[in-house]
């Protein structure tokens, strides 16, 4: 999905479909992380 924003950017130029690749490429970046911390926390509950 990145590939498309940023090619439709490329191609338009318009400044909200950069501004929706950052914010999905940021999403992307900063998910994985942060749900495997939330499932951690799942199993093994800090009290």
């Amino acid at each position: 999905m990145l590939d498309f924003t940023w090619k439709v950017f490329s191609q338009t130029g318009s400044i909200d479909t950069y501004l929706l690749f950052k914010e999905m490429e940021k999403e992307n970046d900063d998910g994985p992380d942060y749900q495997d911390d939330e499932l951690a926390e799942i199993d093994f509950p800090i009290s």
